[in-house]
């Protein structure tokens, strides 16, 4: 019967288009320029979806979905004005598009065609999703909106950040009837180039500043990793799951086996690794990864075209600095799932290759898809 309730309140939110309970930012609070560009807030409406973007770094600044009682949360961790992420002192990449090498490069360096490029080293001596710029502190051009839809549109110079070549990227953010929040990419180059973009959304199913994700029950379509040194760079090795912590082929709450003695949750302080996807590399969109709240009833799946996945328990919040509502963003208290290829790979010849040439079109489509039960 509690069942039967739970629909039949899903169903009249849906049919009424009620948004009872969405408090949407104020648009004035994200108008501002960056190095001459304007910056401002859009709202997109999609199925039962309401999200809000800007367009510094293409970033996610809410997401409101429904539970099982067909009450409205924000499940997106952010900030509530635009001067908190561009003078940030918290957690850098929230709801941001990363890249153009997402994940880390070790030492700052890679070699392609011969030469030996350099690049900022932002993270313990590693280069952090592209580095000091990369495309989370960039302001993208709105190239189309529309009420479920918003398209950017940057062209990132040679030498930006030490990367070789002209590189345009063309970015969707779609809400689909289905209550898909749809991310696909597209890009080319002028030069030969290493290019791996991802999404880096923070979600907490139960809303934003609302406990940890410890409770959160995960599925990885994954049974291997790639393991990491202390510093979180891969070592070159595949590690099978089987038997580990970080078999997640059946469903398991993140909490129940995080703090296990094993020698690389100590070197990610945590869940912080790379995922290889059960799958050909052949460009065919397929789930990859579900999380689900047995609290709120929201589950979130994960489909994607890409090799593998980033899975991050946010190890490094702290509950020193507050979201958008006021509340401590708490020490795992949200989840990122990045679809991608593998990290460092500019450096790793066995891993799936980065390099994009001239007259090659990259694409990535990621679909965070939502639903209450």
């Amino acid at each position: 019967m509690k069942k039967v309730f739970a629909v039949l309140a899903l169903l009249i939110a849906v049919s009424c288009g009620d948004d009872q309970g969405i408090q949407l930012l104020n648009k004035a609070d994200f108008e501002t320029a960056v190095n001459g560009k304007s910056v401002s807030l859009y709202t997109l409406r999609g199925g039962t979806l309401v999200m809000q973007v800007t367009n510094y770094g293409a970033r996610v600044i809410s997401l409101w979905t429904l539970d099982r009682y067909g009450k409205y949360a924000d499940v997106e961790i952010g900030y509530e004005n635009i001067n908190r992420y561009i003078n940030n002192t918290g957690e850098r990449y929230l709801g941001a598009a990363v890249g153009p090498v997402a994940n880390r490069i070790a030492n700052g360096k890679f070699t392609l065609d011969g030469k030996e490029y350099s690049l900022p080293q932002n993270n313990n001596g590693q280069t952090l999703h592209g580095g000091t710029l990369g495309i989370d502190c960039i302001v993208w051009d709105v190239f189309s909106q529309k009420e479920n839809e918003i398209v950017f549109k940057t062209t990132l110079p040679d030498g930006q950040d030490g990367f070789p070549a002209n590189r345009t990227i063309l970015m969707t953010y779609t809400l689909t009837q289905k209550n898909e929040f749809k991310v696909t990419y597209e890009a080319t180059t002028d030069a030969n180039t290493v290019l791996n973009l991802s999404h880096h959304s923070f979600f907490n199913l139960e809303g934003d500043g609302e406990g940890t994700i410890l409770d959160h029950v995960l599925t990885i379509n994954s049974k291997a990793i790639t393991p990491v040194n202390e510093l979180l760079i891969p070592t070159g090795e595949i590690m099978e799951v089987e038997g580990t912590p970080f078999d997640f082929r059946a469903p398991h709450a993140i909490g129940e086996r995080v703090g296990a003695d094993h020698p690389q949750l100590k070197a990610g302080a945590g869940y912080d690794h790379n995922w290889i996807i059960d799958r050909e590399d052949n460009g065919e969109v397929i789930k990859v990864a579900e999380v689900y709240s047995p609290n709120s009833g929201r589950g979130m799946e994960v489909w994607s075209d890409q090799v593998a996945i980033q899975f991050y328990c946010g190890n490094f919040f702290n509950g020193s600095y507050n979201n958008k509502y006021g509340k401590p963003i708490l020490y795992r208290g949200a989840i990122a799932l990045e679809t991608q290829r593998y990290p460092d790979a500019p450096n790793q010849p066995s891993f799936p290759s980065v390099v994009l040439k001239p007259g090659e079109t990259y694409k990535h489509t990621c679909i965070y898809k939502f639903y209450a039960k």
